[in-house]
């Protein structure tokens, strides 16, 4: 699966987090410690925030260990707050509009982790989006759809209520059409202002999730990329993490059931 960087503070070239540690997020592209495969080869994605409310998008579907572009852009731009992904796909095509994060407006989405039985399930939750939504998607990954999901569930108002509705969404949609709803989602998205991610899965086996102080800031990431002079904190299960320059908050996160959901 995946492996991706969020960060939140005063500002900082990308890459300090994406390409200078022992263990950054171009070494996780090839060497990951915590990942079912150790490989994220199938593209990257930046997206970075600064004097507009639109985030800047790079995308690409070289590996990221190979792309002298993407160590040369992360040298130069510096950024208050940034997502970064490095991809393995567990389906949908290796293409540029496949790379992660996804942007809409001023929101920007990355995810570690798969919607199972995806094909099966895919038609039912495409056509619960409204025309303005749908119209937005590029690609086909699990990962586009449910993001544009929350949007439709209120992502610009309630962030943590909008990513439990669209959760219980997919496991409702799974439920409906008699496959085991296998959701892994290990997330982070961000409106600019602030960073929030979840720790998820249905069989309670989430992909991991950390958290720790850096650089006058504060990180999210699948896994430490400096074990030597940051102090990380695991992110415990079915959790929903909100990131500020004030803080950060951890809540639980308790999306309904698919059968609590037919029951209304």
């Amino acid at each position: 699966m995946c492996r991706w960087a969020a960060y939140l503070g005063e500002e900082v070239f990308l890459e300090d987090i994406v390409s200078a540690p022992c263990h950054s997020l171009i070494a996780q592209s090839h060497c990951a410690q915590e990942a079912k495969s150790p490989t994220n080869g199938d593209g990257f994605g930046l997206a970075w925030y600064g004097g507009r409310a639109e985030p800047g998008l790079y995308r690409d579907i070289l590996p990221a260990w190979s792309d002298p572009n993407l160590k040369s852009l992360c040298k130069q731009i510096r950024s208050g707050l940034f997502l970064a992904h490095v991809r393995a796909s567990t389906g949908g095509a290796t293409s540029r509009a496949n790379c992660h994060p996804f942007v809409s407006g001023r929101w920007s989405f990355m995810h570690n982790g798969q919607i199972g039985g995806f094909e099966r399930i895919r038609r039912a939750l495409e056509a619960a989006l409204p025309d303005a939504l749908y119209d937005q998607i590029e690609g086909t990954t699990d990962s586009e759809l449910f993001f544009f999901l929350m949007m439709d569930a209120g992502l610009e108002t309630d962030p943590q209520g909008a990513l439990e509705r669209a959760t219980s969404q997919v496991i409702a949609a799974a439920e409906r059409a008699g496959v085991d709803p296998a959701l892994k989602l290990t997330a982070a998205f961000s409106d600019g202002q602030a960073v929030h991610a979840v720790r998820y899965s249905t069989d309670g086996q989430a992909p991991t999730l950390y958290t720790s102080a850096f650089h006058g800031g504060r990180c999210i990431v699948s896994e430490p990329f400096d074990r030597e002079s940051a102090e990380w904190q695991a992110i415990p299960p079915a959790s929903f993490v909100t990131m500020t320059r004030a803080g950060i908050r951890i809540r639980p996160f308790a999306p309904a059931s698919g059968m609590a959901i037919a029951a209304e």
